[in-house]
């Protein structure tokens, strides 16, 4: 960063001088001298207006001697680049085919001024000066010193560092740039670089195809190499960003060495053999990527997808059989190709300048001549015809030679160049074509092409709207870009071991759609076994029914997969953690979706169900056929003995007591959870209530049966026995009543017993409720139990107060019993709890009660007499 700042002070210093030298010497003579001249290769043509380029016609540069004992030389150029120098004559192309357009700058003739930088930002300066300031030695100064700059804007550069500085310089003056090549995203800043304008999308949307097409294969792991530059750093800063917001990582960060450093390429090549990433991207120049691949193949690291930024996705000195085994496959991110009818021809036409002096501008057709056909122009070097070689004469012809500046057949920066022309020519003509008093100027002027300024060409660059022959739009956003669009391509290695560039898609935006990625997968070559993608993550998608817990000091991309606990399934908006199933569900077995919780109550369709139905519906049969025996015998001894209208009510109320437990089988529902223990209560209350008048009674014939006794069974007659049993039970009534409006018991589904569970209940409402209308049978019961048990040695005449008091203590015992029980029993246990204790004390007191008195009925029936109950005393 620092040596930019001090080249680009250096170059400010350098432009200062150049101008200010020439004003002061104005002061003392009427004219002004340059105070040196760059010897640049270039090529030129006059015209009205003339445009300047700068392209990569050479691709190293011969380092002068700096020791200041003597004049310095002009640094040279080496290495002929004819793809550099097919850039420049597509430029020359395109200025020829304006000029023939009678529809395009009418009357308007542009020229061209075309100077090669020879891929070194000094000379690239150098050019851009020249371009500015233009190459005259001798300038006369005259009154006005008016007319058109040298150039009016500039096509280029091709670097993003160069078209950084140069444009840092030019931008002051407002010339306008239009690049070819130049990504960094960085040039897109109007405030630095006020006057750049590109045909070629910047990195920020290069890298966000590259994460289309990441995204587009799954692959979350992946390498990333750059070119140790503005390009390559400020691609890799973007990339970094736009891939931590798509939930992918880096598994590692490389820059490649300017220099073929051996130790540096060995150590980046052994963190790719190492890494479990199986895709590298690489956003470097071809250089570099030659530097690295010579060590690739040294190590023989294959097994890798190579993904390539447009620097490098098209470049043919990489697409050689040695290299092919190892970046076959190759999916790259290229310039839109386009098609440019005529090119060909115009390049066949090219022909070399005799005689050429430095002046002439034409040097770079030369240089091609001698490059393309291996021969020198006179004078030649010494010892050049000495060592065999041959002379140029500039008749030898293209055709017949084989020269990748021919090759049409895919074009892509070329069109660029293309485009940045018209762009400039569009720009232009409606530039004239203003009216005067309605220009965008001051004053509502216009430009004028004697007095043309370059920042008045920046205004219509900036509103410049056309479609190119091949059918692409051009124009630039807010920021100076064109509208994106980039060709996704492929490298093919064929069985004959020749290479083919394919297009397999392309991603591009619009002003309505934000990046659109179309690929045809079916085209794409895969170079291994398979034939399909690779796999390329650092952990694998965690499985349904777990969640990614991170490792520790690793990318987001590397986790652990922990199942989710019971209750909780995978979260598809955060794998990081499960999500918790609504009340009602719970997970599957897989932690992967949530299905209904089972339900449970005391179904009728269990065993424990059906059971206790069989059991109180066999409970309520039995107290009907004791029923029955006692209708069919109620004019029998021992069933007059024993106060028949008591007993029949007693049994009536028992069938209700076994009834009432169907109540608590089923699921509950609101009409059933408030009237099972309404029925419960009642029912029970009624049939103590009859054991206790029963009871009573017993003691009242007892006492009558003594002298003086008589008068105490008028308390206890019919009515007042009916009356009483009736008293007893609306106490209970009213308990239930209250209990009912108060706080009524609701149907509940419970989750506490069972987390997978639904206990479906009825939530007794008011515990205080329930425990009065208990407590309330527990009274009559105990008072029941007490008055047996005090008239327990009553003559053999009254011994059916031994069965009440046995019938109450197995009562009590069950109920005292079904408390603590009941209340640990979860879910549809308690019911099943209750359920029982209803059955065994009904059946209790059926049994007891009952019981003697049908064996006697039905299996002594001699028993069964006045004669055997008088004899023994029991007739009552």
């Amino acid at each position: 960063m620092w040596s930019f700042l001090r080249m680009n002070l250096l170059f400010l210093y350098l432009l200062y001088y150049y101008f200010c030298s020439a004003v002061s010497s104005s002061l003392f003579t009427a004219s002004c001298q340059l105070q040196g001249q760059f010897h640049l290769n270039g090529m030129q043509k006059s015209g009205d207006v003339i445009l300047g380029g700068l392209f990569p016609v050479h691709l190293f540069s011969g380092v002068p001697d700096l020791s200041f004992t003597s004049k310095p030389q002009q640094p040279t150029c080496q290495g002929f680049y004819v793809l550099g120098f097919r850039l420049a004559q597509t430029m020359a192309f395109a200025i020829n085919e304006i000029n023939r357009n009678s529809n395009l700058l009418p009357n308007v003739t542009l020229g061209y001024t075309l100077y090669d930088n020879c891929v070194n930002l000094g000379i690239g300066f150098r050019a851009a000066l020249s371009l500015a300031s233009g190459q005259e030695e001798q300038i006369i100064l005259d009154d006005t010193c008016v007319g058109n700059p040298p150039v009016l804007a500039i096509v280029g550069d091709s670097s993003s560092t160069r078209s950084i500085a140069i444009s840092n310089i030019l931008g002051l003056y407002r010339v306008p740039m239009v690049s070819y090549f130049a990504t960094c995203s960085c040039l897109s800043d109007r405030q630095k670089y006020p006057s750049f304008f590109r045909t070629i999308p910047s990195d920020a949307f290069q890298v966000r195809a590259m994460i289309q097409i990441l995204k587009h294969f799954g692959w979350t792991w992946a390498g990333l190499l750059i070119s140790d530059d503005d390009y390559g750093l400020h691609a890799a800063r973007s990339f970094q960003s736009e891939l931590s917001v798509s939930e992918g990582c880096l598994a590692y960060f490389e820059v490649l060495p300017w220099e073929k450093n051996a130790d540096e390429l060995r150590r980046i090549v052994d963190v790719m053999k190492k890494s479990t990433a199986r895709v590298v991207i690489a956003f470097a120049h071809e250089s570099h990527m030659i530097n690295l691949m010579e060590e690739v193949v040294r190590q023989n690291v294959t097994g890798l997808q190579w993904m390539a930024s447009e620097v490098w996705t098209a470049a043919g000195v990489l697409q050689t059989p040695q290299l092919m085994p190892y970046l076959g496959g190759t999916l790259g991110i290229a310039i839109r190709q386009g098609e440019i009818p005529g090119l060909k021809e115009f390049l066949l036409q090219i022909r070399p300048i005799l005689h050429h002096n430095s002046s002439s501008g034409n040097i770079m057709v030369n240089q091609f001549w001698e490059f393309t056909f291996q021969c020198r122009f006179p004078p030649a070097p010494a010892g050049w015809v000495e060592g065999g070689g041959t002379l140029c004469t500039g008749q030898e012809e293209l055709e017949n030679v084989e020269t990748e500046v021919l090759d049409t057949s895919s074009l892509r920066p070329e069109y660029n160049v293309y485009k940045a022309v018209y762009a400039l020519a569009y720009s232009l003509d409606d530039m004239l074509q203003c009216k005067p008093g309605r220009g965008p100027f001051s004053g509502n002027s216009c430009a004028t092409l004697q007095m043309l300024e370059p920042w008045q060409l920046v205004y219509y660059l900036e509103r410049v709207n056309f479609t190119t022959p091949f059918g692409n739009q051009v124009s630039f956003d807010e920021n100076g870009d064109v509208l994106p669009i980039y060709d996704v391509i492929n490298w093919l290695w064929l069985p004959d071991g020749s290479t083919k560039v394919q297009n397999v898609g392309e991603v591009k935006r619009s002003a309505f759609k934000d990046e659109e990625l179309i690929l045809d997968e079916d085209k794409i070559f895969w170079n291994f076994e398979s034939k399909k993608p690779p796999r390329s993550v650092c952990s694998e998608s965690c499985p349904p029914g777990t969640r990614m817990v991170r490792k520790k000091g690793e990318p987001k991309c590397c986790f652990d997969c922990i199942p989710c606990s019971e209750g909780k399934i995978t979260n598809t908006s955060n794998s990081l953690e499960c999500t918790s199933c609504p009340e009602d569900f719970w997970s599957n077995p897989q932690r992967d979706h949530c299905v209904p919780k089972k339900t449970e109550f005391l179904s009728y369709h269990e065993p424990l169900g059906i059971s206790l139905t069989a059991t109180s519906l066999l409970g309520t049969f039995i107290c009907a056929v004791v029923l029955g025996i006692f209708i069919y015998h109620r004019r029998t001894p021992i069933i007059r003995a024993n106060n028949s209208e008591l007993s029949f009510q007693l049994l009536l109320s028992l069938k209700l007591c076994f009834l009432c437990s169907l109540l608590f089988i089923g699921r509950p529902r609101l009409w059933t959870c408030q009237l099972r223990h309404a029925a419960f209560g009642i029912s029970f209350v009624l049939c103590v209530s009859y054991i206790l008048v029963k009871t009573m009674v017993v003691l009242a014939v007892f006492k009558a049966s003594k002298p003086g006794g008589g008068a105490s069974l008028k308390w206890f007659g019919a009515m007042q026995q009916r009356g009483t049993v009736l008293v007893l039970t609306s106490v209970q009534a009213a308990i239930c009543t209250t209990w009912l409006v108060s706080s009524s018991p609701v149907p509940h589904k419970n989750t506490q017993y069972h987390n997978d569970k639904i206990v479906y209940e009825c939530a007794v409402g008011s515990t205080v409720g329930f425990a009065v209308l208990l407590g309330y049978i527990g009274l009559l019961a105990f008072l029941s139990f007490l008055i047996a048990f005090l008239a327990r040695n009553l003559p053999d005449s009254f011994n059916e107060a031994k069965l009440i008091t046995f019938s109450m203590l197995i009562f009590c015992a069950v109920w005292v019993a079904f408390v603590p029980v009941y209340i640990s029993s979860p879910g549809n246990y308690a019911d099943a709890v209750e359920v029982f204790a209803i059955l065994a004390s009904s059946f209790g007191l059926l049994v007891t009660l009952f019981g003697p008195k049908c064996y006697i009925i039905l299996l002594r029936p001699e028993m069964n007499t006045k004669k055997a109950i008088m004899g023994r005393g029991i007739e009552s």
